[in-house]
C-alpha cells in the first residue's frame, strides 16, 4: 500500500501509542491512507480552505486533509491517548494543523478558523447526529461552513438523503435537504475499520445552499418536524397538536390533510406549515 505522506502507516503509529479503539468514544479507526485520502477528495478542492475535523482518532483522515492540500485543518480529539500522534502530524506538516483536547459539542471552532471553511470528519457515532442538526440549524444562514464531508453509520447517512414516503424520511432529511444540497458519494464496509462496526459506513457531501429552498423560521420548522416524527404511526394531527391548539386550520391552510402522516409530506409542505403556524 503506498504512502502519502513520510509520516509511518497508521497501524505503527496505533501500536507505537497503543490506540485500541474506545467503544465508550465511539471510535472506529480507518488504517488505509489511500481511502482517508479519497474521503478527503469528496470535500473537493481544499487548495484556500481551513477545514474543521471532529474526531481525527490516530490522524488517518487528517493526514489525507493535508495531503490533498488543506490550506489549514482544525482537530478536536477528546482522547487524550491520540495526542501525541496528532502532534507528529503536526511536526510534518508546519503551521497548517491545530489540535484542540475537548469535546466537539462544547468548542466554538470559529474562533480558530478562517473562511472559507469546509467540514470533513469520520464522525464518533455518539455525537454524530447532534453535531449534524447543530450545522445546519444556526441563528443564521449562510453557515459559517461552505460544505460538510461527513461519514456516518450507512442508515444514518440514507435518512440524510431520503425522500417523502420511504422509511427513512424524516426530520434529517428535512433539515438537510431544506439548506443543503446532500448526496452520498462513499460507501465503506465494516472490514474497512480497526474494530470492524456491526454495520456499514457512508460519506455523505452537504453542499450548503445561499437560500433555504422554502421560506420558514428554522426554530418553527424543527420544532413541527420533531414532533411530527416523534410518533410516526400517529396522523399529523395528533403528532402536531402540541405545536398550536388550531393546528387543524394551519394544516389545510398549508395544504395539508390532517389525516395525512409525516412520512407523506415533502419538504416544501412542512415549510408551508411552519409559515401558516407564524402568521395565526
Amino acid at each position: 500500500m503506498s504512502q502519502i505522506d513520510t509520516l509511518p502507516p497508521l497501524r505503527d503509529v496505533i501500536a507505537t501509542h497503543d490506540l485500541s479503539a474506545r467503544k465508550s468514544l465511539g471510535q472506529n479507526f480507518l488504517l488505509d491512507l489511500n481511502l482517508t485520502a479519497k474521503i478527503a477528495r469528496q470535500a473537493g478542492d481544499l487548495t484556500g480552505c481551513d477545514v474543521l475535523e471532529i474526531g481525527p482518532g490516530p490522524g488517518g483522515l487528517t493526514r489525507g486533509l493535508l495531503s490533498e492540500g488543506a490550506r489549514r485543518v482544525l482537530a478536536i480529539e477528546k482522547d487524550p491517548r491520540c495526542l501525541p500522534a496528532l502532534n507528529e502530524i503536526a511536526q510534518a506538516y508546519p503551521d497548517r494543523l491545530q489540535v484542540i483536547e475537548g469535546d466537539a459539542l462544547d468548542i466554538d471552532p470559529l474562533v480558530h478558523l478562517t473562511p472559507p471553511i469546509r467540514v470533513a470528519a469520520n464522525l464518533p457515532y455518539n455525537v454524530g447526529t447532534e453535531l449534524l442538526v447543530r450545522w445546519l440549524t444556526p441563528k443564521d444562514w449562510p453557515p459559517f461552513w461552505d460544505s460538510l464531508t461527513l461519514m456516518f453509520q450507512r442508515e444514518v447517512a440514507q435518512r440524510i438523503v431520503a425522500q417523502p414516503g420511504s422509511k427513512a424520511y424524516g426530520r434529517l432529511a428535512i433539515l438537510a435537504q431544506w439548506r443543503a444540497e446532500a448526496e452520498i458519494v462513499l460507501s465503506l464496509p465494516p472490514g474497512a475499520f480497526t474494530p470492524p462496526p456491526k454495520v456499514s459506513s457512508a460519506v455523505v457531501h452537504l453542499k450548503a445552499l445561499a437560500e433555504p429552498r422554502f421560506p420558514a423560521k428554522a426554530a418553527t420548522l424543527s420544532r413541527i418536524v420533531a414532533a411530527g416524527f416523534g410518533q410516526r404511526r400517529k396522523m399529523l394531527r395528533a403528532s402536531l397538536k402540541s405545536v398550536a391548539p388550531d393546528i387543524e386550520d394551519r394544516m389545510r391552510e398549508a395544504g395539508i390533510k390532517p389525516t395525512d402522516r409525516a412520512e407523506q409530506i415533502p419538504l416544501e409542505g412542512f415549510c408551508a406549515l411552519a409559515r401558516a403556524v407564524d402568521a395565526a
